[in-house]
């Protein structure tokens, strides 16, 4: 069975590598195992290609057996990002435009032509050139270390189309449901930081949530976004298919509600559970106290699928693709869509997404999604992003019964006619998987869909829906269970069956039969059973403390620390504050600690004032949270004579900035830099005037320095960098990241001048081993690429 898209419902997703890692992806390979008839004739009975359209069926064929080219992505503040951007094109480029390779002219890099700004790239070279050709030994290295500190996003070309079409604004509540490895999520973080600069992290208003149900995973979304530095972001471990309703403080104090609103028609059960709850959910019902379900500006689903997308470099497809895959995940692909569909603002967008060409998957989700949701609508993005070549989606298309490709039944009505009682009882075939009536389809707008293919653009296939509520002047219908649960008034909440997490990987033979298809009267899920009855929610008069040490159902096998807010006047806090010369408007409310009871603090996060207001009136354990906000301090051991304190972390610096006194940051010019970075622990005394008197008047501890835009020798610098130190008795230490010093060193001197670079160096001519990352033959980081 090939390797498929896992994201979002507990098994990985794969990493993008049909061959060793060592293999080339551009060189000429054999095609003779590239080759499967069942693949071969589902899609020709989809007419995904139309039928007499023989030469472009020949090219789409021949670009699926072909290597997929590197792409990458420009990341980070648009004016960091610029900046960056200028100098691929305005030094690699020209430098490898020259460029051969056994007598062979190699192409240069080239912008992807749909990409906004120009911040996406891509370059058709083999593996052997970037590690001979001396021009493109140079730019790998340069990508290999700027994409370790976050800067560039190894990404595959279509990979990247999502989140350009959610049009995130930084007071946005956003969630990325089926997150990672995180590419997407860094996209729309950096939509959420548009105003950030390059030396200044912004504390955006709004908020995103990375969530995925694969427990690794989520601790790689967490490293990959320390990357970014967001107070905003927080990351959950939940499944997208039921994920819970989260309590924030109601806005408003809603008018009590008369008696009779959405009692009549209540059975006697329903009343006693009512009663019931009534004893529980009293601090709900109080105005001071209320709650309301969170919901979100915009959501991605960029759901588990079977990845055929990926064939181009994924290629145990090719022998293991069966349309069984698609058929088992398309129930739980509508479940998680129609899950968002509870979850979203009136005026909310969600883009559903998958890298598979499978119509199951894609048209036949999204139909049922509208069927069952009647108030949403396909959103026309045909002019967006002009120089994107797409296809319409599809109005029709034919299920496969069978692993043998059988498309033969027209409707559901004939499969299931065709079948025998006890066959009917265990068939997974939904009616769902069928194409609605030629009327519905039309009503529906299925060509607003878009499908991309792979001989098109030279990309990976790729499928995107844009949904959202329909615009109406007509008289809102009123929903009396939101309606009482506005007002506080107790809903009977019955508990529902938690999907299977392992549908995706069984044939569709083994997928666990849905109860019902979805109609607009009978739709799959409510958002009434996504309650979590079973747990007592917080309330705003329950303490975060108390919240932490719950140990209800909500908290089953999660083991991640509690979260807890500090005191304003904490004296941990307030020696951070005094000792790293923070103004009074720092946000001391906002700052967490994740620690059990009694154990030291060692870190402190900082988080917006969403994200605390989310911590403090839900379970986090219930949540699932694995992380939220952004790790600003962290205790440093002092060395020999000295004590233990906090210092300011690299990645946090940005976010921390705007409130260090100004009078208290020391400037330096590139000189010293270059100092800092070719040499461990560099004396005090052996820096030039002034900073020698500067850096020997301050205390031992934590600082930060300023260098000024200008020129030393041969080196640039554009604009403001600052960077965190640590002084002890006599010497100083640059605190960033050896990669990050690596990617600093070559942006600004064309070399890496870093005591690692040195150490390799000399370990490589001794015939050492060196790892991957620290040599010029180093891969991009693999779990960067996203598709």
């Amino acid at each position: 069975m090939p390797r498929t898209k896992k994201k979002g419902v507990g098994k990985p997703k794969h990493k993008g590598k049909g061959r060793g890692q060592d293999d080339d992806i551009r060189d000429p390979i054999d095609k003779s195992d590239m080759h499967n008839a069942r693949f071969e004739a589902y899609y020709k009975a989809q007419r995904i290609i139309p039928e007499d359209h023989v030469e472009e069926w020949a090219l789409f064929m021949d670009a699926l057996k072909r290597g997929l080219p590197t792409t990458f992505r420009v990341a980070g503040s648009r004016m960091t990002a610029h900046t960056l951007n200028s100098t691929i094109g305005d030094t690699y480029v020209p430098l490898l435009s020259d460029a051969t390779f056994e007598g062979e002219r190699v192409p240069p890099p080239a912008r992807i032509p749909w990409y906004p700004e120009g911040l996406a790239w891509q370059f058709n070279v083999s593996k052997k050139v970037l590690r001979k050709s001396p021009e493109f030994k140079k730019f790998h290295s340069f990508l290999v270390f700027e994409t370790e500190v976050g800067n560039i996003s190894r990404q595959e070309a279509v990979s990247m189309l999502p989140p350009l079409f959610m049009d995130v604004e930084p007071h946005h509540v956003v969630m990325d449901m089926c997150a990672a490895p995180g590419s997407k999520s860094a996209q729309l973080l950096e939509s959420l930081h548009l105003t950030d600069t390059p030396t200044c992290t912004t504390t955006p208003p709004g908020l995103l949530i990375a969530n995925d149900s694969d427990h690794k995973r989520c601790h790689l979304l967490v490293h990959q976004s320390a990357r970014v530095g967001s107070p905003s972001l927080m990351v959950t471990n939940l499944d997208a298919s039921i994920f819970p309703i989260i309590r924030v403080p109601a806005t408003s104090a809603s008018p009590s509600m008369p008696s009779t609103l959405g009692l009549n028609g209540e059975t006697q059960k329903q009343k006693r559970a009512r009663r019931k709850k009534d004893k529980v959910d009293q601090t709900f019902r109080d105005p001071q106290t209320r709650t309301e379900q969170l919901l979100f500006d915009r959501i991605l689903c960029d759901v588990p699928c079977s990845g055929d997308g990926t064939i181009r470099k994924n290629l145990g497809i090719w022998k293991g693709w069966n349309a069984g895959d698609g058929n088992g995940l398309h129930g739980l692909q509508l479940r998680i869509l129609q899950r968002a569909m509870k979850m979203l603002k009136e005026e909310g967008r969600i883009v559903y997404s998958t890298c598979s060409m499978n119509p199951v998957e894609n048209e036949a989700v999204v139909a049922a999604a509208l069927k069952s949701n009647p108030e949403y609508e396909l959103v026309d993005v045909s002019s967006r992003l002009p120089a994107l070549i797409r296809r319409p989606g599809l109005h029709t298309w034919k299920p496969s019964v069978d692993k043998a490709i059988d498309t033969s039944f027209v409707t559901y009505e004939s499969f299931m006619d065709n079948l025998s009682d006890e066959k009917k009882g265990e068939s997974k075939m939904l009616e769902s998987h069928w194409p609605p009536a030629k009327k519905v389809t039309e009503e529906l707008h299925l060509e607003r869909c878009m499908r991309i293919y792979p001989h098109l653009q030279d990309t990976g296939g790729f499928f995107v829906a844009v949904l959202q509520r329909k615009v109406t002047n007509e008289v809102e219908v009123v929903d009396l269970t939101e309606r009482k649960r506005e007002a506080g008034t107790p809903v009977d909440e019955p508990e529902v069956k938690k999907p299977r997490l392992d549908v995706a990987t069984e044939p569709a033979e083994n997928v666990e039969p849905e109860s019902s298809v979805a109609t607009p009267s009978t739709p799959l899920i409510d958002e009434d059973v996504l309650m979590e009855s079973k747990t007592e929610e917080p309330t705003m008069s329950t303490p975060p403390q108390a919240v932490a040490k719950g140990k209800g159902k909500g908290d089953s096998g999660f083991k991640e620390n509690p979260y807890t807010y500090l005191a304003s006047d904490d004296p941990i806090l307030q020696s951070c504050i005094t000792r790293l010369n923070l103004n009074a408007d720092f946000p001391a409310s906002n700052v967490l600690v994740r620690n059990p009871e009694g154990d030291a603090v060692r870190s402190l996060y900082l988080t917006n004032g969403i994200i605390k207001t989310i911590v403090e009136h839900n379970d986090y354990a219930r949540l699932r949270i694995i992380n939220c906000g952004t790790k600003v301090f962290t205790k440093q051991d002092g060395g020999r004579g000295m004590d233990a304190s906090f210092r300011v972390l690299g990645e946090g610096l940005p976010v921390v900035l705007p409130y260090i006194r100004p009078e208290t940051i020391m400037d330096c010019d590139i000189g010293i830099l270059k100092t800092l970075l070719s040499v461990y622990y560099p004396l005090c005394g052996a820096f030039p005037e002034p900073f020698k008197t500067a850096i020997e008047a301050q205390e031992p501890g934590s600082h930060v320095v300023r260098f000024s835009p200008g020129e030393w020798d041969s080196a640039t610098l554009t604009h403001e960098l600052f960077l965190p130190i640590w002084k002890s008795n006599v010497s100083l230490t640059l605190m960033i990241d050896k990669k990050a010093k690596s990617a600093l060193s070559l942006r600004l001197f064309g070399e890496d001048v870093t005591v690692g670079a040195r150490e390799a160096d000399m370990q490589k001519k001794a015939g050492a081993h060196i790892p991957a990352t620290v040599t010029n033959d180093a891969a991009i980081p693999e779990a960067d690429i996203e598709v």
